[in-house]
């Protein structure tokens, strides 16, 4: 007979034994990802310096992500790391245990769903490359077999449904939990129901409600504004994004075509197809030298430098803040990363020089924000991707957009400290910075301008594409670390291992993104909503105000990649309608979802600087406080990149 106790123990045992699993095929895949980088850098090394170029580097690399993602996707869920939305998943599992616990069986068991039935559409694809001896490459310059690439995905696929079921079933064990107090405790307590039954009565009521449509008779505006209405609904319950994404896109195709085998088709087209270029290696490359530029403490250096040049100023320290991120922002493209390199950088030194706890923070979270504009950007990648626009011309537009956020950000922290320096300085103290000279500045900063020159100087050249700046930036960084004495093989090997983690988040998204549009235009509603906008004779700018309205709403409760994901489909065939440029449009998008990372009640910039300092006392609500001048400031640069358009096109 099964019992609690040993069903519990099964459970656990299940668990590891899949979450070890995952972890050393991951990391298997993560080590692919520093090979990758060694193969493009030879390849840069053999055509400019011995005019012998690697044959096959640009096909190597793209089949190469597909297969990295699907291998990593396993150990990225069982790790947490698969992208979600958990403002109110996370107030449930903290309030209402028991209803979050069978909400999670739900999503966990639709993600198993979803990744059978990619392995069930790539199987009969890996049959085929083995059997028909499918290579890609060019006969006589380079080939490679095509099977191992869909071996990949498909065992990563069966092995990311296996680690959906797996967390299902510990989701089981919890529900099965919840409501209850432990043996030794029970006489001296009374056992509580279990609570939260409002809230999973609604989500079954919805669920019932969606099945009942799938069998409706409708026309396809209806599905594809029904699934984009339970897409808005199930990510705010915190389902996994891009599960929410797939499936609805695959039962929205099925029910517009009324054909189950090319909504399969269009799954299984998606899942090989949508990230099987050059392009993507980007992706890795990009996070592997942010995450090595971090361990090498390039962040803490820039900001020692600029806190000594600037501790004179009033607001010096703040304005310094602002230009370590800046400089930081341009040789690692992540947000996330920059605030929480500074919160605790920046934080302890400016509040022991006097100034305020909540001031302090503000400048952190919201300078952060430049880590998505000043090139290079992940945000713009991932808009470059979705809209079809150039990557290396979205880096070169956003020079001048970036430039001018930073100088706004310095100019009000001045201006804060001269109007109302109480808000600033919560004492007199004089602030110095000690240990620093010019040699010593001069020092740190060398490796900072060498990775900006090879980086940014080797793409605007055009001596690097996007992707290679991308390898020799992180091979640079790993040289300066070593030359640094800060990386040790157990932080390089989590390097690697958080490289392909936060890739896979990424990539999987993009994936899921392609067969969204797809949905959407099948549905006819992107056509239909660019006539309608027409129709109403509403200007580029009229539009425009709308949009940036919805964005920052939006902003409120969803992530910047989310926010892109949903509405560029949408929004970038009025645009074009309109006479917009679409580089210019993707500045303005990602500084105004960047707002979002600044604003209650999600603001994910505000959280990551919550969960770094060191203070607990401090609220979510000071850091709130703190950032809302700066919230106010990315408004004004947002309007006015949005009425200048030639502010962006400046380097055309």
């Amino acid at each position: 007979m099964l019992t609690s106790a040993s069903f519990r123990h099964g459970t656990n045992k299940t668990v590891g034994a899949v979450s070890a699993l995952t972890g050393f095929v991951s990391g298997a895949a993560s080590i692919w990802i520093f090979c990758l980088m060694i193969l493009i850098c030879s390849d840069i090394i053999g055509r400019s310096i011995f005019n012998a170029p690697v044959q096959g580097v640009a096909e190597i690399v793209a089949n190469s992500i597909v297969a990295i993602v699907f291998l990593q996707a396993a150990h990225a869920l069982m790790c947490g790391r698969m992208t979600r939305t958990d403002i109110l998943a996370g107030w449930l599992e903290k309030e209402r245990p028991f209803s979050a616990g069978a909400m999670r069986i739900a999503f966990h068991l639709a993600g198993f769903v979803v990744f059978a039935l990619i392995a069930q559409g790539t199987w009969p694809k890996l049959v085929d490359a083995w059997v028909e001896g499918e290579f890609f490459g060019a006969q006589g310059v380079f080939t490679a077999p095509v099977w191992p690439i869909k071996a990949c995905l498909f065992g990563g696929s069966l092995l990311t449904a296996l680690a959906f079921a797996v967390q299902a079933l510990n989701d089981l064990k919890e529900v099965a939990n919840s409501g209850r107090l432990s043996p030794l405790r029970v006489r001296h307590s009374v056992i509580t129901k279990p609570k939260g039954w409002p809230y999973l009565i609604a989500f079954v009521t919805v669920v019932v409600i969606g099945y009942a449509i799938f069998w409706a008779d409708l026309g396809r505006i209806e599905v594809g504004l029904v699934a984009i209405g339970f897409m808005l609904l199930l990510i705010f319950s915190g389902a996994h994004i891009a599960v929410v994404l797939i499936l609805l896109s695959f039962l929205g195709i099925w029910l517009i075509r009324d054909n189950p085998t090319v909504a399969m088709r269009s799954l299984a087209l998606a899942a090989d197809g949508a990230i099987n270029r050059y392009l993507f290696g980007v992706v890795p490359l990009f996070v592997l030298m942010g995450l090595i530029v971090d361990v090498a403490d390039i962040g803490k250096d820039a900001y020692r430098v600029a806190a000594w040049l600037l501790q004179r100023i009033r607001g010096g320290l703040g304005i310094a803040t602002v230009a370590a991120n800046a400089v930081f922002a341009s040789i690692t493209g992540i947000s996330i990363a920059s605030a929480a390199v500074f919160s605790r950088v920046a934080v302890p030194q400016m509040v022991a020089n006097g100034y305020s706890n909540r001031f302090a923070l503000g400048v952190v979270a919201g300078s952060s924000v430049l880590g998505m504009l000043i090139p290079p950007s992940l945000l713009l990648i991932i808009y470059g991707v979705l809209a079809e626009q150039s990557v290396g011309a979205l880096f070169l537009a956003a020079i001048v957009p970036g430039g001018i956020l930073a100088l706004v950000f310095g100019v009000g922290i001045y201006l804060m400290a001269v109007i109302r320096p109480k808000s600033v300085m919560q004492s007199e103290r004089p602030v110095t910075i000690e240990g620093e000279t010019w040699v010593t500045a001069v020092q740190k900063l060398l490796p900072i301008a060498a990775l900006v020159v090879i980086v940014l100087g080797g793409i605007y050249s055009g001596f690097f594409t996007p992707t290679e700046a991308g390898a020799a930036g992180a091979a640079a960084a790993i040289l300066v670390a070593l030359v640094k004495r800060s990386l040790t093989w157990a932080k390089f090997w989590r390097v690697l291992v958080d490289t392909g983690l936060v890739s896979v988040s990424i990539l999987m998204l993009i994936i899921a993104a392609s067969m969204y549009s797809r949905m959407l235009t099948l549905s006819t509603i992107p056509q239909e909503t660019t006539q309608f906008f027409a129709g109403m004779g509403l200007s580029l700018m009229g539009f425009m105000m709308i949009y940036l309205v919805l964005v920052i709403i939006m902003g409120m409760i969803l992530d910047s990649t989310s926010i892109m994901l949903i509405l560029l489909p949408l929004c970038l065939p009025i645009v074009t309608e309109l006479g917009g440029d679409l580089i210019w449009f993707g500045i303005v998008t990602v500084i105004a979802v960047e707002i979002g990372l600044l604003t209650p009640p999600f603001g994910l910039t505000v959280y990551v600087v919550k969960a770094t300092i060191a203070d607990r006392s401090t609220t979510l609500g000071d850091i709130f406080a703190g950032t809302f001048p700066f919230v106010i400031m990315m408004t004004i640069v947002t309007l006015l990149l949005t009425f200048f358009p030639a502010l962006s096109l400046f380097f055309e």
